[in-house]
Formats: C-alpha cells, sequence, structure tokens
C-alpha cells in the first residue's frame, strides 16, 4: 500500500514554541519504521514544504494519508482530511497525534475514516491485515468512521518504536531546537513520577519512570547524524539507573555530541554528583521548570520543590557550566507587583534562556474544572490551546494589562537578563538571529492579542 504520513503546517496566529525551536516529527518516522519493509511511505512534512497537500497527493497517489496532530491542530486536520477526499475519496484517512489521545471527539467527521488514540507495532499491523482482508473489526486504539468510532474499551499509550530518520532526511538540515541546529530529537524513558499538576505529558506517558529497550535506544543513538541531539524526557535525571545508562552507552559509542535534556530541580539536587559527568560527555543545557516565584503556588501545582531549591539549582548548574534554559508559568490571580517580583527573581536566577507562558488548564486535566468558569475560550476553540495564549481570565488586572505585564516581562528577560553575548559566542549570530526573529514574531502576536483584550 502506498502511504503519506503528514504533519501539518504551523497555526500561524498561535503563540508556540515553534518559533524558537523546530523539531522532527518523530512519531512519523516512527510509524515509518513500523511500515516500511511492507508498504510504500513518505513522510510530507507541511511545516517546511511549500506545495499544498493536494499537488503532493496528486504526485504520489497514496492509498492512505494518515495525519498527525498536536492540541492546536484539530481543525488544520480536518480541513487536510477533506482535501484529501476532495482529491479522491477513495483515499483512506487516518488522524493520531496527542489530540487524538485526549479529545479524540474532535475528530467525528465524515471525512475522517480512523482515528488512532494510541500506535503500537500490534495494532498498526492488525489494522493494515484488516484493510487488506476488507474486513472491518474493533482493533484496540483505534477507532473506525464505519463502526461509529466504536472502541473496544483498552486503554493503552503510544509504543516507542525505533524511528526511521532518513524518512526525514531531505527536511532535517531545518530542525533545531534554540541554538542547535540542526538537532535530532529522541526519548531514553518514559513517564513522570513528578505528576505536576499542569503537566500533560505523563498523562500521555504514566506516571511512573522507565526506560526504553536500551538495545533500541543505543542503536537509535548510534545512527543519528546530528552533531545535537535533544532528549523530550519529561524528566532525564530521574534516578541513577536512567543516567549511569546513559553514560555508560554514550562512553561505549564513543559519542561527540552536545546533549539537551529536561531535567527537574529535585534531580539537579539529588544528583548532582552526575552532572561533572554529564558535562564532560556533552550535556550542554538542561530545560529546568522554575515554574514561579511563590512557594505557595508552587506547592498548588504539586511540584516536589521550593524556590530556595530553584536557586540552590541555578548555582549547581552554573558550577559544572551547563546553561539553564527556564520555564515559568504565569498565574492568572497575579497583579503587576507578582510580575514585577517574577522579574526580580529570574534576575536571581539569571538563566541563559527564559520563556514565560501563562498557565493553560487543558482541558481533560483537573485544573479545567477549577478554572471552567473563567475560561475566556472553549475547549472546541483549539488553535487557542497553544499554550502561549491566556486562557484564563485574569482576576486582578485587565486582561490587556496582563497582556502588557507578559510582553514586559518576556522583553526585560530576553534584553537585560538572559546572556545574550555569551549565547552569540556559543551557537553563532546566525541561529541567535534565528531566535531574535522568534522572539519578534512572539512579540508581535503579544501586541495583536492585547490590542484585542480591551474588550474585555
Amino acid at each position: 500500500m502506498k502511504i503519506l504520513l503528514v504533519r501539518p503546517p504551523r497555526i500561524k496566529q498561535a503563540i508556540t514554541l515553534s518559533d524558537f525551536m523546530f523539531s522532527e516529527p518523530l512519531g512519523l518516522e516512527m510509524i515509518y519504521g513500523a511500515l516500511k519493509e511492507e508498504h510504500e511511505v513518505e513522510i510530507f512534512d507541511m511545516m517546511i514544504e511549500k506545495e499544498s497537500l493536494t499537488v503532493k497527493i496528486n504526485e504520489f497517489k497514496p492509498e492512505l494519508v494518515g495525519i498527525t496532530s498536536l492540541c492546536i491542530d484539530v481543525i488544520k486536520v480536518l480541513e487536510l482530511c477533506k482535501e484529501t477526499k476532495m482529491v479522491d475519496s477513495s483515499i483512506i484517512t487516518a488522524v493520531g497525534g496527542t489530540q487524538a489521545y485526549f479529545n479524540l471527539e474532535g475528530f467525528y467527521n465524515d471525512n475522517v475514516d480512523y482515528i488512532f488514540e494510541y500506535a503500537t507495532k500490534d495494532n498498526i499491523k492488525e489494522f493494515f491485515a484488516s484493510l487488506n482482508n476488507g474486513v472491518t473489526t474493533l482493533i484496540d486504539g483505534i477507532r473506525s468512521r464505519v463502526s461509529a468510532y466504536s472502541s473496544t474499551g483498552k486503554k493503552g499509550k503510544n509504543e516507542y518504536m525505533l524511528p526511521y530518520r532518513s524518512s526525514t532526511a531531505k527536511y532535517r538540515h531545518e530542525y533545531s531546537y534554540f541554538g542547535y541546529r540542526p538537532a535530532a530529537i529522541m526519548e531514553f524513558g518514559t513517564g513522570c513520577e513528578k505528576v505536576c499538576d499542569f503537566c500533560i505529558r505523563w498523562r500521555i506517558e504514566g506516571a511512573k519512570e522507565k526506560l526504553i529497550d536500551l538495545e533500541l535506544t543505543k542503536k537509535d543513538l548510534a545512527d543519528i547524524k546530528e552533531p545535537a541531539i535533544m532528549f523530550i524526557d519529561n524528566d532525564f535525571l530521574c534516578n541513577e539507573e536512567k543516567l549511569t545508562a546513559f553514560i555508560n552507552m554514550v562512553k561505549e559509542l564513543n559519542l561527540k555530541k552536545n546533549y539537551i535534556m529536561y531535567g527537574s530541580t529535585k534531580g539537579v539536587i539529588l544528583y548532582e554528583k552526575y552532572l561533572k559527568i554529564l558535562s564532560d560527555i556533552g550535556l550542554k543545557a538542561l530545560l529546568v521548570g522554575y515554574e514561579t516565584f511563590s512557594d505557595e503556588e508552587m506547592t498548588n501545582y504539586h511540584k516536589k520543590s521550593s524556590t530556595k531549591d530553584n536557586l540552590k539549582v541555578s548555582e549547581i548548574l552554573r558550577k559544572y557550566k551547563i546553561d539553564v534554559w527556564a520555564s515559568f508559568m504565569a498565574h492568572p490571580d497575579w497583579d503587576k507587583n507578582d510580575f514585577k517580583l517574577l522579574r526580580k527573581y529570574i534576575k536571581k536566577l539569571k538563566p541563559q534562556i527564559t520563556t514565560i507562558s501563562p498557565l493553560t488548564p487543558f482541558p481533560s486535566l483537573p485544573l479545567y474544572k477549577k478554572y471552567e468558569d473563567r475560561l475566556l475560550y472553549g475547549k472546541e476553540d483549539y488553535e487557542k490551546w497553544s499554550f502561549g495564549q491566556v486562557m484564563i481570565k485574569p482576576s486582578k488586572i485587565s486582561l490587556k494589562n496582563y497582556y502588557f505585564e507578559l510582553l514586559k516581562t518576556n522583553l526585560y528577560v530576553n534584553i537585560l537578563v538572559n546572556k545574550n553575548t555569551e549565547m552569540i559566542r556559543k551557537y553563532g549570530i546566525k541561529n541567535i538571529l534565528r531566535i531574535t526573529i522568534g522572539s519578534l514574531k512572539a512579540v508581535k502576536k503579544y501586541m495583536v492579542l492585547m490590542n484585542e483584550a480591551k474588550n474585555y
């Protein structure tokens, strides 16, 4: 069977991290790897491609088009399914990704033939066997339109399969992570026991941390050509077993690469003894969720650390020359003084890169119920749920002033706190210009939103 796997284009009006980083479609590369032996498969990355899906379909003539989705992509995915059917109504359409896992009802549509809640080698194999036999049966993790999107009732999670990275060879020079370009992404372990109240990742992967099969990981790590790798594990510093397995693998393979990881403040403190080794073998930066200047908010978020821990972590990472890419969440109950306190706190922490996002109570999370009566948009306003737009009506200042404080704080940290000269030296002027352009795009979007907010 000829199969076209599609990543939708960027949602232009959304404020997302894609303005600063642009990762490969890892999930599609895994699906490609699972299908390539028995099918003719191609990946069509519409975040890069200039031509339309119609042109690509007419050129490739697929029998099935599979489209991945993030939280904000529902409308665009439905448009792409409709476009596919308009070209040739006999083409099978299948959708999957984050949104299909959390809110698959958004894809109940006449142009969507199948919805993958999750994908594993087993249900993919069973799915294509049923297509070949022409028999429609209920399959774990897969809903079909002809069966009124019924389910077997069996819950599951996406299986981490070996990605076939050559499938995106023509795009790989574009993939980046902040100052690193080109950069690959991969996962070393799944799950997260931190279970922070605002996080959707552990709800997708589970609350128990597990290593991915080490032979699979070793093969993937050895095959990556890019000089930089971003590990997308929720917390790479979760236990000694994981850290020692990674360190030993890098040494065994004699890899000379730059690594970026997510790391918890708790992990930095508990496993400080491994940080020098990690730095020596290539760890350049940790993405750390400092979240807030308020210990009360840290407790409410179910964070297992304090604001004092954050300050300690900043000192530890400076000692081992590991950059900090810090993230914070702006609470909807902040006033102007709270934003001022945040700016002072960030100045104390001195991170190399800082991102500040409004607290987003994603549909299906407990936070959604908590703030439901203050939501500015409904859960069907998919393109708003980008984790960059204000979704909860501020309680102490107007929405316009809230956006102004967000904008002012972002400009403050990017111009006066972040180590711009140091970043230029490390990453080169071209990469810093790319990040700066992304920042300017975000500023422009915030200014538009601030102007629109005058009606609230």
